[in-house]
């Protein structure tokens, strides 16, 4: 047989194409088997290339593209000389630098007929397997794997017997029957194969092209015997051909269920003529109801034009279609968006602000703010929605103000939740064409409220996540902006909606993860922690009632003190917002719902001890202001998610090398406080009478208390400064006096925030005295008087001013003298020591 027929018949015959370290492999076969490969042909140390994904046998030329440096190396050097290697396949198909433990100790020598380097830098060799082997030891391991092998003879019988013959043809009607199943093999492979007269060699040849794992084609090649691997080969090929039969019998399956489709259609067709001979509605009825709605809607031209457009293409469209439900469910949410149908906004501005003073206690600057918006409107007549976004902690009313800014107006309410939103779709909505598409939730709400001027509120807006389906914050730049958001495109309506009189209001708890783009559409209006005066008159107001509704008691059969709210508020909550409060007051009141239903005896009115008594042990403990009666102790403010509080800087000197120690779980932003504190004071140290030099000998340890409460941010710089100032001088801290704010290395002091949270912790404290910066008399001047009443506050510009407030003349008790002497000196004594 020539060599040409015998690359036709391999390339026929192949199944599927395996693939090695990088490329594609072909294979084919060759005539040339083992015998014109002499041992003496074979070198001592024989180079072994590693394969993965296939075996190489007697007989066969398969192409392959290695590109591994050691494989690159080791073919370069053998095509330069005797061209024979060694083949192995891996054991191990994950090893990209396969050791000799990850090969298998059987394979195939092979001779190098050709290699090419390609474009790509890879080199591709066609390689020829010429004779077993078996590796008697691997002889070096870099820079390529070599080993001492001994060549395997073939042990098939030179004369057939009846047996061996039957075995034979049984391979062949394999064969000839895989041919049959699978239509891709050509049929030139049928004759090709029948001119294999050489047993050895068809066993070769089926075994490279069978079916089977790495593994199941290694072990056809250890098998020595010649009738056993034909044994074995023949069972993985009858596997193979049952495999073939499952699949063809499936594809049968399938053409049946295509020809039950085209019956069943048929059949409908059938059924609707006689629906129509005896009267029964069809599909046409819809379209005609669809068509008259339509006829009544307030749309654009545009839109109309498109929307009969669309009805029409579905009246010439079968029923039985699959395309035709979809496109009835597109026309029919067309049809019932309320295009340009609008409710009528109520202007009584005495009623609005009654209602959302109803509704929520404080927020004035909303509240003004919604009012200013429907002064306008009624002056005007018309105008673009503005885009608000309400900012503040969880838990201060900013969703339910939009249920209360709707009532105000008249209009319809919707709420779209954004928390954990990653896919674009949901804003703009799907391809009709797609299966299930479905429109946007923002087109889709508009629907829900039956009108186009709803107030919607987009809720947890900062919450809003991407990922590979796409960045939903993007797509709401669109809906957001006043300027574009009057031809709104969802990707299912296909046309321009208007959004341009929805009143969109967004909520956020932080503003850092809204999207910039995003941030600058909206308006955004902070809506801080409720003090502890307000929330006492929330829960008498709106919470207490509330939950007396819900739990069947009335307001004669219980009340709360306003100690008892406060306690609850304070030993028992900690929140910028009501929400823990409401569940802490529903505690209380089941207690007394249980008493009324068991006629047990009960307290009416709750105070303090009751409210211990029911909630059981106080859960939160609140600062309280310290003596001053030591040196390096500071009282400072701080602003949380849940309010203001007050805080302790500590600082403390030892015998040391000038070491400078932070703790206290400090970001890092208080720690450049306190490093900028420090060096403001070494360079200052003669304005306080400090001598430099103890600045080297005495190592200095700065301290937060609450260890396990991380702290961060730039407002305690001058408490900082104040604690260290008194530290080095020994001089008392004036008695009931805090501060807040930030300084520079020049001595100036900044602003910071949060300062109604921080004034109000303050005096809840027992604070009386407060320095703050001059930049922040701003902020002083928008808390209620009453809250501020009693209490003095300094403001300061630099740190002299601060210091000169806080630092008393007076030194503390026991205070102690520092030693700036070197050597042998005293470091530390007390003043009556002196």
């Amino acid at each position: 047989m020539n060599n040409n027929k015998e690359k036709e018949l391999a390339v026929a015959f192949l199944s599927e194409i395996q693939e090695d370290e990088s490329g594609d492999i072909i294979q084919l076969v060759s005539a040339d088997l083992e015998e014109d490969l002499k041992p003496e042909d074979v070198p001592d140390e024989v180079p072994i290339l590693p394969i993965k994904n296939t075996v190489l046998y007697p007989g066969v030329v398969i192409p392959i593209t290695v590109s591994r440096q050691k494989s690159i190396r080791l073919v370069k050097k053998a095509y330069k000389g005797s061209k024979i290697i060694g083949v192995l396949a891996q054991k191990n198909r994950k090893a990209e630098e396969p050791k000799s433990d990850d090969l298998y100790t059987v394979g195939t020598i092979a001779r190098i007929l050709k290699m090419l380097v390609m474009p790509d830098g890879n080199t591709t060799i066609i390689i020829q397997g010429k004779s077993r082997f078996e590796v008697e030891s691997i002889i070096q391991e870099d820079p390529f794997i070599s080993a001492r092998v001994k060549l395997l003879t073939e042990k098939f019988p030179a004369k057939s017997s009846k047996e061996t013959k039957a075995l034979i043809q049984s391979l062949k009607d394999a064969a000839y029957k895989v041919m049959k199943l699978n239509p891709e093999i050509p049929k030139e492979a049928h004759a090709a194969l029948g001119n294999i007269d050489n047993s050895s060699f068809l066993t070769h040849f089926l075994s490279s092209n069978v079916n089977a794992d790495v593994a199941d084609k290694q072990k056809l090649l250890e098998t020595h015997d010649g009738v056993k691997r034909a044994e074995l080969l023949l069972e993985y090929m009858l596997k193979d051909i049952q495999m073939l039969e499952i699949k063809q019998e499936i594809q049968n399956k399938v053409h049946s269920d295509i020809d039950q489709q085209q019956r069943d259609y048929y059949l409908r067709q059938q059924i609707k003529v006689l629906q129509n001979e005896l009267g029964y509605d069809g599909p046409e009825k819809d379209i005609q109801e669809l068509r008259k709605l339509g006829a009544e809607k307030k749309w654009d031209e545009e839109v109309k034009q498109h929307f009969f457009k669309e009805l029409d293409k579905i009246s010439r469209m079968n029923p039985a279609a699959a395309e035709f439900p979809v496109a009835m469910n597109y026309v029919d949410f067309m049809v019932h968006l309320p295009w340009n149908e609008y409710t009528q906004d109520n202007f009584d501005l005495k009623r609005a602000r009654k209602i959302l003073d109803e509704d929520h206690y404080g927020m004035k600057k909303v509240k003004e703010r919604i009012l200013e918006y429907l002064a306008v409107l009624k002056l005007k007549g018309d105008m673009k929605s503005p885009i608000l976004c309400l900012y503040g902690p969880p838990g201060v009313g900013k969703t339910s103000l939009g249920r209360s800014i709707a009532r105000s107006l008249d209009r319809h309410y919707v709420r779209m939740s954004l928390g954990g939103v990653h896919d674009e779709a949901e804003v703009r909505g799907h391809r009709k064409t797609y299966i299930g598409a479905m429109p946007g939730k923002i087109v889709g709400n508009i629907s829900k409220a039956k009108s186009s001027n709803p107030v919607f509120i987009l809720d947890e807006i900062d919450k809003v996540s991407s990922n590979f389906r796409g960045d939903p914050s993007s797509a709401l730049l669109e809906v957001l902006d006043p300027e574009q958001n009057n031809s709104f495109t969802d990707n299912y309506l296909e046309v321009g909606y208007d959004l341009s009189k929805v009143l969109f209001i967004a909520t956020a708890n932080t503003l850092e993860t809204i999207q910039p783009a995003l941030r600058d559409r909206m308006e955004i209006i902070e809506i801080t922690g409720y003090t502890l005066e307000e929330k006492i008159e929330i829960a008498k107001q709106h919470l207490i009632p509330k939950q007396r509704k819900e739990h069947g008691v009335k307001a004669s059969q219980i009340k709360f003190t306003d100690e008892a709210i406060g306690k609850i508020i304070d030993d028992y909550t900690r929140e910028s917002g009501v929400r823990t409060l409401e569940r802490r007051i529903a505690t209380v009141i089941r207690n007394a719902a249980k008493s009324i239903a068991m006629e047990e005896a009960y307290t009416k009115t709750i105070k303090g001890k009751e409210v211990r008594k029911i909630l059981g042990a106080e859960i939160f403990d609140k600062e309280v202001y310290s003596d001053n009666t030591h040196p390096g102790v500071v009282t400072g403010l701080a602003w949380t998610q849940v309010g203001g509080e007050i805080l302790f800087i500590e600082s403390s000197l030892s015998r040391g090398k000038g070491k400078l120690t932070l703790s206290g779980q400090l970001g890092d932003v208080m720690k450049e406080s306190a490093v900028a504190a420090l060096s403001y004071l070494k360079s200052n140290a003669h304005k306080l009478d400090i001598d430099h030099q103890v600045f080297d000998h005495y190592d200095l340890h700065v301290h937060v208390p609450a260890g396990a409460v991380p702290k961060d941010g730039p407002s305690a710089g001058i408490t900082m400064l104040t604690s260290l100032a008194s530290i080095y001088t020994q001089r008392r801290v004036k008695d009931k006096l805090a501060m807040t704010g930030e300084i520079t290395l020049r001595g100036k002091v900044l602003p910071v925030g949060g300062i109604k949270e921080k004034i109000l912790a303050a005096k809840r404290a027992g604070i009386e005295e407060i320095i703050l910066s001059s930049r922040n008399r701003k902020d002083i001047e928008e808390i209620e008087p009453n809250y501020i009443e009693n209490l003095k506050i300094n403001y300061v510009d630099n740190v002299d001013e601060v210091l000169k407030l806080a630092l008393l003349k007076s030194k503390v008790e026991g205070a102690t003298h520092l030693w700036p002497i070197k050597g042998l000196a005293k470091e530390m004594a007390t003043v009556e020591d002196l």
